[in-house]
């Protein structure tokens, strides 16, 4: 925990690989010092079929968990920090955004817990 999911177009990786967008998420992502580093992780789910606004437009979205207990201003944060990561890494992409949802603290379980 926490989990950062990016959804993107395909072709934005003939920009950044998909290692480089990981590596540059993960650096933004423990300088916030909201998470151990060592739990931070990161996927990346290209599509090659897609729409966007009924067309077809390139386009990043994070999609991100984490476990409840930070304000809205670190939450807000967080987002802003993401998204300018990604515009520096994609100056000419206008659709970059994300999202972050929480996980129940009383309902979350993963094996480590048992």
């Amino acid at each position: 925990m926490p989990h950062f999911v990016v959804d993107c177009s395909q072709e934005i990786l003939q920009i950044h690989n998909e290692e480089s967008i990981i590596t540059r998420l993960h650096r933004v992502l423990s300088s916030t010092a909201l998470f151990e580093e060592s739990d931070i992780k990161i996927r990346i789910h290209p599509f090659l079929t897609y729409a966007v606004g009924g067309g077809r437009e390139d386009f990043i979205h994070t999609f991100a968990w984490i476990m409840q207990g930070r304000s809205v201003e670190q939450r807000a944060a967080l987002s802003k920090a993401i998204v300018s990561e990604l515009a520096e890494m994609f100056p000419l992409l206008p659709r970059i955004a994300v999202n972050i949802a929480e996980f129940e603290r009383a309902t979350y379980f993963n094996r480590a817990m048992m």
